[in-house]
């Protein structure tokens, strides 16, 4: 399975993963309307910690035996048999925090959506709706600092 994997020394705290992650998930799929006139606001399923002197890009590894689906009460979290890639449903989601304390990597965040707190992770973008090519982050990012490739 492809895996996104950040590389710290590269990552310039540009942001443009974040842009590119949101922008990707709107309604619109255009970056100014996802940032100002979507509403809610599409949330980003990667993000930037750390600052200008080191950096690095928080993404979920989609584990081969991820902790998040295990302690999932809801099975709002799951992980699709034929990809690999771990998946976060919303609709499903309780808010319960059990996915976002699993995780070794911080990659899950619990946000207010809909009037409710809902886990958001990254979903590869592109392996999830089938579309070629790398996932939106690992596209706009300039300096290579995230890369697509299969897991060791």
């Amino acid at each position: 399975m492809k895996r996104i994997y950040a590389i710290e020394d590269w990552c310039i705290d540009c942001k443009r993963c974040e842009v590119a992650c949101k922008t990707f998930h709107s309604k619109s799929k255009d970056t100014f309307k996802a940032f100002m006139l979507e509403d809610p606001a599409p949330r980003n399923r990667v993000r930037v910690e750390g600052g200008k002197a080191l950096s690095i890009a928080i993404n979920c590894r989609h584990c081969e035996h991820p902790k998040c689906v295990e302690g999932c009460i809801s099975g709002a979290m799951t992980k699709d048999p034929v990809t690999g890639v771990v998946i976060s449903n919303p609709a499903k989601c309780v808010g319960c925090r059990t996915c976002e304390s699993l995780c070794p990597f911080g990659a899950v965040r619990i946000e207010e959506a809909a009037g409710k707190c809902i886990a958001f992770k990254c979903d590869l973008c592109g392996e999830v709706l089938g579309q070629p090519g790398d996932p939106s982050c690992v596209a706009a990012c300039p300096n290579r600092a995230l890369i697509y490739v299969e897991s060791e």
